[in-house]
Formats: structure tokens, C-alpha cells, sequence
């Protein structure tokens, strides 16, 4: 251990990738904790590497005396001066050189694993230090086991783990399966660094195509705003820099290659392209695609928007489950309400009866209304009497009417639908009473004729027949 070291240390260096400093470091810690042990822990003892002699020098510090009391800590200052340095005072201390040559096998084994718990502290600071420079990159890896649901993922010098709400619904791997996923978090831990992986990430969509489209590497192209189902569908918002490049074009790719990749790699996902717009309205609109919009009324100050669309494009624009309207919202940031025409013509009939006591108003006035944001009778019972006046033929007195009007006819339209859920709810009663009777005069039917009262099913039922 104490010859010449330096050829072990640098290809210990070039093994690990480690800093040769942090070798000699963890050498020097070694050496002195072996020489504690050998002398005794209350010496003060310090190591040093010296890199001409490929050597671990140990030197343990004593007080220059002109007459020694205390034989293990002090020096007499001839011998010092003779010695070490012709200079020094009484009073100083100097490092008395340490023999070494009589370490024994405990305390090299001793220093052995010092050395070896340096050199894994070392790994893990550099793995850490690269690991969290690549924090929000994609990364290649490969599939090792599973810890409590969790996907541990070898990335060569490393270990990462997808914990499982960064993993994607529905999509499952086996040891040995290729994985790519997005550096989501580097932590540092006493175990070595934990590298976070997600395929779940809204980064990762924005990531895949910023690998599949040359565009948005020339930041020609760029990814405004995203929103993600992981599994299910995505959306992406993109703008382009130049006015003859087409967004959405460049991110669909050639007979939609580029799309097809980020799709293939995501398994499925189904991912809409629309393009970013600084009009709201215009925005919104492609957000909802592939429906079709009529009409969207926009109330700034709660940052909501009323869209209109066709009766047959009602439950394209919510989608399933009213994914298509949740990604949309998602996507632009604002409050999204959806309504057929139907329904507008509807709140359109109740607003024109409200408004008709006052004489001379009807339609046109309720279609005023609608395009204020009054979208219920709620509403108009509680807006502001500024909201009516500025209507034409409408004063203070008449905005009362109009608001009392409403408040009356909230509770006539509540009559009304509650009288409707009570007759849909007979006909479903009815409708079950009926069939409950027709199965029990099938089954008395059966029993007459001596059959089995439930027919039987699969290859039975044919030979019965």
C-alpha cells in the first residue's frame, strides 16, 4: 500500500471516472484513520499524499519543549530544530514523521475499506452531478425488475426508477424491454442518487416531438402549450416564427411520419395538433377540434368562454367522457361551458319571455343578452340594472320588471323540469313493471309446456330449439 501508488491511482481514475483528488482524498482518510488506530484515537495525526514518491506520508503533530513532560505529544527543541526545522520556537508544533513500514493486515484491511466506501461516495456525487445536468432530457434504458409497482430502469452507469404515477395506464414491460422515458427529478440520498423517470410527463410528449421535428430544434417552431391524458389523448398547442412555415405541418410530417413516431412511442396515444393563436376565440375554437364551433361568447374579467356548436357536434366538442372539453381547457387556461344550439334557442325563448313586460321588447333584446353573457335566467334575474338600461326602451322601472320577471319564471321552468324527470321516471317504471310481467308469463309458459323455466344457453339451447 505505501510504495509507489501513482499508477494504481490513475488507472483507478480512468476506471471509475473519478478525480484522482478524490482518490488520494479517500487514501489520505485511510491511512489516517489506520494510524489512529495503531497509535491511539487521541493523536493529532495528519496524511498526505506526496505524488513524487507514490506515497502516503503519515505526520503526527507535537509541541516543541525545551524539556519534555509529556514523551507522546512533545519534542525537545534541538531535536526539532535538527531534524524538521531549523527555525522553529518552543511553543510551536511540527509534524514528526510517522513510521509505517509496521502496519499489520487489520489495519490495511481497515484502510481497504475506507478507501472503498470513498470511491462509492465519489460514483454517486458524479453520477448525481451528471444525472441532474440531464434533468429534463429523454433517456434510453433498459427494464431490470419491479419494486412495489415501481419500474427500476438500468441507464448503464445507473439505476433510475418510474414510480407508478409516472408510469402510463394500460402499458406493461417485462426485464429486458427497452424503455425510453424523461428525466423527471434527480434526488441526492444516502443510498446514492435516485433518478426519477416519468412516461407520464407532459415534457415528455413536448420533448418527443422537439426530437421529431428539425423545426423546433431551429426554434423556428414551437410547442405554446400542451395537455395530456397519459394513455388516452393529448393536445398540443404550436406557433410558428416564420410566416411561411406551417406549424402545423412540420409537426405532422410528410404523410404524418413525425406525428406517427411520437404516436408509435407513446403507444397509441392519439395526439391533436392545433395551431396557437392570440385570439382567444380563434384559439379556443381549434382547441376544441375536430368539432366544429357556431358561436363563443367570451367573458373576460372570470375568463371564461360560452361555445355554441351544431346539435350533431355536441358530443364530438365534450368527448368522451368530456376528454376533448378537458384537454381544452387544459390547453388554453380558460373555463370552458358547451352548448348545443338547441339549448341556446331554448335560453333564448325563456329570455325573450322574460324581457316581454316591457312593451316593445322581445327577441332582438334577448339576443342583445345573449352576446352580454346573460346565459340563464339566473343570470338576468341577478345582473346589473346597468346591463338592461343600456338596451334600448328599457329604463330603471323596467329593468325591475324584467329582473322580477326572470326570478318567476326560474321557478316555472324548475316546475317544469321537475315534472318532466317525474313522467320520464314512471315511463322507466313502467317500462320495467311490463317487462318483469312478460318474463313471468314466458316463464309460466315454459312450465306449462313442461320446459325449463330459464331456456338454457350456449349448444343446450341449440338441441332444445
Amino acid at each position: 500500500m505505501l510504495g509507489n501508488l501513482k499508477r494504481e491511482i490513475d488507472q483507478i481514475a480512468k476506471d471509475k471516472g473519478i478525480d484522482s483528488k478524490e482518490i488520494t482524498g479517500a487514501l489520505e482518510e485511510a491511512m489516517r484513520q489506520a494510524a489512529r488506530r495503531r497509535y491511539g484515537q487521541d493523536k493529532e495525526i495528519e496524511a498526505r499524499y506526496n505524488d513524487e514518491i507514490g506515497e502516503v506520508e503519515l505526520f503526527e503533530f507535537r509541541e516543541v519543549v525545551e524539556e519534555i513532560t509529556d514523551p507522546e505529544t512533545q519534542i525537545l527543541i534541538a531535536e526539532a530544530r535538527r531534524d524538521y526545522d531549523p527555525e522553529v520556537e518552543a511553543g510551536d508544533e511540527i509534524g514528526v514523521k510517522l513510521d509505517t513500514s509496521d502496519f499489520g493486515r487489520i489495519l490495511a484491511q481497515a484502510a481497504k475499506q475506507v478507501i472503498i466506501q470513498r470511491l462509492r461516495d465519489a460514483e454517486r456525487d458524479n453520477t448525481f452531478d451528471e444525472y441532474r445536468d440531464r434533468q429534463g432530457e429523454v433517456v434510453n434504458g433498459i427494464v431490470r425488475r419491479f419494486e412495489k409497482g415501481s419500474i427500476i430502469v438500468d441507464l448503464g452507469r445507473a439505476e433510475a426508477i418510474i414510480p407508478p404515477k409516472e408510469q402510463v395506464p394500460r402499458e406493461s414491460y417485462r426485464p429486458g424491454d427497452r424503455v425510453r422515458a424523461y428525466v423527471l427529478e434527480v434526488n441526492k440520498n444516502a443510498k446514492g442518487p435516485q433518478i426519477v423517470l416519468s412516461r407520464a410527463s407532459i415534457n415528455f410528449l413536448v420533448k418527443l416531438f422537439e426530437q421529431e421535428v428539425p423545426e423546433m430544434y431551429e426554434k423556428i417552431v414551437s410547442i405554446e402549450s400542451a395537455a395530456r391524458e397519459p394513455g388516452g389523448r393529448s393536445k398540443i398547442a404550436v406557433v410558428s416564427r416564420d410566416s411561411d412555415v406551417d406549424p402545423v405541418g412540420a409537426c405532422v410530417g410528410m404523410k404524418g411520419s413525425r406525428v406517427q413516431a411520437v404516436v408509435q412511442e407513446l403507444r397509441g396515444e392519439r395526439i391533436d395538433i392545433v395551431p396557437w393563436s392570440p385570439d382567444t376565440a380563434r384559439y379556443v375554437c381549434s382547441a376544441l377540434s375536430p368539432a366544429q364551433v357556431s358561436k363563443v361568447i367570451i367573458d373576460e374579467q372570470e375568463k371564461s368562454i360560452d361555445v355554441i356548436v351544431p346539435d350533431d357536434q355536441l358530443s364530438l366538442a365534450i368527448g368522451r367522457r368530456g376528454q376533448n372539453v378537458r384537454l381544452a381547457v387544459q390547453l388554453t387556461g380558460w373555463r370552458i361551458d358547451i352548448k348545443s344550439e338547441t339549448k341556446m334557442r331554448e335560453i333564448a325563448e325563456w329570455l325573450s319571455k322574460a324581457v316581454s313586460v316591457v312593451d316593445g321588447c322581445g327577441d332582438p333584446e334577448a339576443d342583445l343578452l345573449l352576446q352580454q353573457g346573460i346565459l340563464s335566467l339566473e343570470d338576468l334575474a341577478n345582473c346589473n340594472s346597468d346591463v338592461l338600461t343600456v338596451l334600448p326602451g328599457i329604463d330603471e322601472a323596467g329593468a325591475g320588471r324584467i329582473k322580477q320577471q326572470a326570478r318567476e319564471l326560474v321557478r316555472v321552468k324548475a316546475a317544469e323540469e321537475e315534472n318532466k324527470a317525474q313522467e320520464e321516471a314512471a315511463r322507466e317504471l313502467q317500462k320495467r313493471v311490463e317487462a318483469e310481467a312478460a318474463s313471468a308469463a314466458l316463464r309460466a309458459e315454459r312450465s306449462e309446456s313442461g320446459l325449463p323455466a330459464e331456456p338454457p344457453s350456449g349448444p343446450a339451447a341449440e338441441r332444445v330449439d
